[in-house]
Parts: structure tokens; sequence; C-alpha cells
């Protein structure tokens, strides 16, 4: 009983990587993540792009461009304001930015994570790039929306 999906959902696995993720029945869009809603037939989206700076303390201090990573939480957010600051500025592009210094690997993608929909993202990341507010601060993420459909996504505690 506590294996039940809700409604429009199936799990399966994948053939590449062995891991289970789910199958909206309706859309055929999957993702990794367990669904907690009803799959719907007709999903709102948002497209969204991501500048990922770690620190010591995130819940994997490491990345493509770091093997360790060792900077404080308070150095990442001062390397984020700068970020921030360049790109307000006009002095730096947020995608070249991305493809230099983002930890994740939406890097090669100038940090774009693509069109998602309900149920696809961590519920705080969800929640904040449907929300679409200029600035957004949550327990364990910062975050800077440039704009309705494209966001810069800052996770500083993971």
């Amino acid at each position: 009983m506590g294996d039940e999906l809700p409604e429009g959902w199936e799990k399966r696995v994948s053939r590449s990587s062995g891991k289970e993720y789910y199958l909206n029945l309706y859309t055929k869009e999957s993702q990794w993540d367990r669904p907690t809603e009803p799959a719907s037939e007709e999903q709102d989206t948002v497209q969204c792009s991501h500048l990922l700076v770690k620190h010591k303390d995130s819940r994997r201090p490491s990345s493509w461009r770091e093997e360790k990573i060792t900077r404080t939480k308070e150095e990442a957010i001062n390397i984020l304001s700068g970020y921030r600051d360049q790109i307000k500025s006009g002095k730096a592009d947020f995608s070249d930015l991305a493809s230099k210094y983002s930890d994740c690997s939406s890097a090669k993608r100038g940090g774009d994570l693509g069109i998602f929909g309900h149920g696809q993202m961590q519920k705080p990341f969800e929640d904040a790039s449907f929300a679409l507010q200029d600035i957004v601060i949550l327990s364990i993420y910062l975050s800077i929306y440039l704009s309705i459909y494209l966001s810069i996504w800052w996770t500083l505690l993971s």
C-alpha cells in the first residue's frame, strides 16, 4: 500500500542506469523523483537556467570542476553576489558565467535545465521556479530570477 503511486504515474527502470524513474502516462514525460500528485494531461511549464556554487558543507562537495570543494558557505554567497552584480551591470552574460563557473553539469548548456513541469524537480526549486519572484530565499536555497522563463538558480545547500 505504501508503494502506490498517484493516479496517472507508472514506475519504470532505466536501461542505462538501472535506476527507477516515473512516467506520466498522459504526457509521456519522465522524472527521477517520486511523484506526490496525480499526473495531469496538461502541465504548466517553465524553463530555468542554473548556476550552482557549492560549498564544503554541500551534500556532495564535489563537481565536474573541482574534485573536493573547500570554500565556506559565506565564500559561496560572496561569489554568487559577484556574479549577480556582473549580470545586473551588463558586464557579464549569465550563460557565459554558468558555462565557466557552475558546479552543475548543466554548465555545458550555459546552465540551461530545459523546460520542466510540476513534479519534475525538487519541491523547493519547483515552488520557487513557478512563483517567479525577483529574489527567492528559502531555508536551503537562494535563487535570483531574471524573467518569467529564464532564471538563475543558485543552490547553496544541498
